[in-house]
């Protein structure tokens, strides 16, 4: 879980609630060169927990998809003997509430080629989606110019849940840190589909609607931000179509390179 500057708004309850819940669960929290108590919040709860959750301090802030890709490459950089089956990255604020997880976790369990599992905030009866209008449909353009640029039918890029398969694949899709600072989801979907390259999307990816999902005042998401995530979509459409340099290259299940000490 990516933070910075979350002191305000991490709900240690809910986290505890969670783990109760969930006896397999362990999270990692990285902090992103926060300059308020969020490290001090964040190790009272590795203390209150020990050996399941775990705090990754980065020494400054290098925005969201740095800090993801630091907490995905540490987690992959564990022993196999302990290493969970399933990683992902979920948006510190809960905006989308951790009951989900179990959700996700069973698309992996059923579905032996699926690499990856993409919550969605699709409105729909029965569902609690409270999102603003004007998100709403900025995200359904940034949706279908992603689907664009990633050659599949993404409904939603952007939802701060989703869950991966430890293999060979997502290995090979983090052996660089991303490009883009605030389309890096999208980044790492065309990594994660150039390193399945000749599997069936459909069987690699699937997007799980999920029940619950709502906007949490604080988001740092700006209409700067916005701006400049379009840019960097741009960059990755052209280096999607150039074939990239680094592109990542259909691989078969191997062990992770360490990448340090815990």
């Amino acid at each position: 879980m990516p933070c910075y500057n979350e002191a305000r708004r991490l709900d240690v309850a809910a986290f505890a609630r969670a783990l109760d819940a969930s006896p397999a669960l362990r999270l990692l929290f990285v902090d992103d060169g926060s300059t308020d108590d969020t490290r001090a919040v964040l190790d009272a709860m590795a203390s209150a927990h020990a050996d399941r959750v775990a705090v990754l301090a980065l020494p400054r802030n290098g925005g969201k998809a740095g800090a993801v890709w630091s907490g995905l490459r540490h987690v992959l950089a564990e022993s196999p003997a302990t290493r969970a089956a399933y990683v992902g990255y979920w948006d510190a604020d809960l905006s989308t509430p951790l009951a989900a997880l179990p959700e996700l976790v069973a698309v992996l369990r059923a579905r032996a080629a699926c690499h990856a599992v993409l919550g969605s905030r699709v409105r729909l009866l029965g569902r609690r989606i409270a999102r603003r209008l004007a998100r709403h449909y900025l995200g359904r353009v940034w949706a279908t110019a992603a689907s664009v640029v990633l050659g599949m039918p993404v409904y939603d890029t952007q939802c701060g849940a989703k869950l991966f398969r430890v293999a060979g694949p997502l290995t090979a899709a983090l052996e660089a840190p991303f490009l883009s600072r605030w389309a890096f989801d999208v980044e790492l979907l065309a990594r994660l589909h150039a390193a399945t390259a000749g599997q069936d999307v459909d069987e690699s990816f699937v997007e799980h609607p999920l029940a619950e999902w709502r906007d949490v005042a604080g988001s740092k998401l700006t209409m700067g931000a916005a701006l400049r995530s379009g840019l960097d979509l741009a960059r990755i459409a052209w280096r999607v179509r150039r074939g990239a340099r680094r592109a990542v290259s259909p691989v078969v299940d191997r062990p992770p390179a360490p990448t340090g000490p815990r």
